[in-house]
């Protein structure tokens, strides 16, 4: 049985989009959250037996993050970039490096929909960021890199 550990997985950016993407590790971040949800519907026919009964028609995803408020890093530029200028960000957030056998996680073209800055006394300055998959020419996907 092999574990994986928080600080292994990646977070990727790509300006151009996940339909060819050239990924960028944004390696100064710390605590990434991938949320994904099934939407419930209810399917409940007369025929149930007097149960309800769910299915699941569409995903919700988020990834949320932090990250130091560093206007040098070019990883910072491009998110920050990406929601002031309301614009796609491609992003992948894996198990493990992205090209990487068995490493899985969502690849999806992005918003920027939350942007917070935190100003603690006793801490570095950071930014809360919450990105969601956004219309575009790539729908989202679930990926896992195949090999051994």
């Amino acid at each position: 049985m092999s574990v994986r550990f928080g600080i292994d997985g990646k977070l990727y950016y790509s300006t151009a989009g996940i339909g060819t993407p050239t990924w960028t590790e944004l390696s100064g971040v710390k605590n990434v959250s991938l949320n994904v949800e099934g939407k419930e519907v209810d399917v409940t026919t007369r025929a149930s037996g007097g149960f309800a009964l769910a299915d699941i028609a569409l995903m919700d995803a988020s990834i949320e993050f932090e990250m130091p408020l560093d206007p040098d890093d070019t990883g910072y530029q491009a998110v920050e970039t990406a929601f002031f200028a309301r614009s796609m960000i491609g992003m992948a957030v894996m198990s493990g490096g992205v090209a990487v056998a068995k490493s899985r996680g969502l690849w999806a073209d992005c918003k920027i929909t939350k942007f917070d800055r935190e100003e603690s006394l006793e801490d570095a300055m950071v930014v809360k960021v919450t990105a969601k998959p956004t219309h575009s020419a790539n729908a989202p996907q679930w990926k896992v890199i195949s090999g051994s």
